[in-house]
């Protein structure tokens, strides 16, 4: 069983000057969206699961490689998440079944040798509705300077019976990053970062 995939659509966004300043390394971000017809469209299904263990595999293997591609290695990837939009005769359980397995999102995280869970989100809407794909660091969710978010739309997609499943990167965090750190936090409230127990 394979996923009826209509379109994919790559997005790749390269800043240069952030807040009247230019960067020391242009800021980069990017996606690769899938837009896949929904199999449980239109009706009430119990089971999602054989479409789910089906079709992520092939949609993370095949979106992982294109996000290496557009990175140039999986090392050049510091920031990730994952999304998914599903279209209005579906459910959110049907984006969210896409895109929340491990044969779906084990594929990207192997490939950028990453510790951290993906960030996501999983929304419902109809052609041209926002994207949002929420990254952060691979390694280090408490690194606030990879917490970005990617934010595109496809203008015929997700039509009423397709999701729109996608993988996000970036090759850095926010250029000029000056707001610290969840630990920086911690330590200004007193916290005794060398002993766990305390946080």
């Amino acid at each position: 069983m394979d996923p009826e995939i209509r379109k994919i659509v790559t997005y790749d966004e390269e800043t240069l000057i952030e807040g009247y300043r230019a960067a020391e390394t242009p800021w980069r971000m990017f996606a690769v969206a899938a837009v896949v017809r929904n199999p449980w469209a239109g009706r009430f299904v119990e089971d999602l699961k054989p479409e789910i263990m089906a079709y992520g595999p092939k949609l993370g293997e095949m979106m992982t490689q294109r996000m290496i591609a557009l990175a140039g290695s999986g090392d050049a990837i510091e920031a990730y998440g994952k999304a998914a939009v599903v279209g209005l005769n579906g459910e959110v359980e049907h984006a969210s079944g896409l895109i929340h397995t491990l044969r779906f999102g084990n594929f990207y995280r192997e490939a950028v040798g990453a510790k951290s869970y993906l960030a996501f989100t999983n929304t419902r809407g109809g052609a041209n509705a926002p994207i949002m794909v929420p990254l952060m660091d691979k390694n280090d969710a408490g690194r606030r300077s990879h917490y970005l978010t990617i934010q595109f739309s496809i203008p015929d997609a997700p039509r009423d019976d397709e999701i729109v499943v996608v993988l996000g990167g970036a090759t850095s965090g926010r250029p000029h990053h000056r707001i610290g750190d969840r630990y920086q936090d911690l330590k200004d409230l007193g916290h005794d970062l060398d002993n766990p127990a305390a946080v």
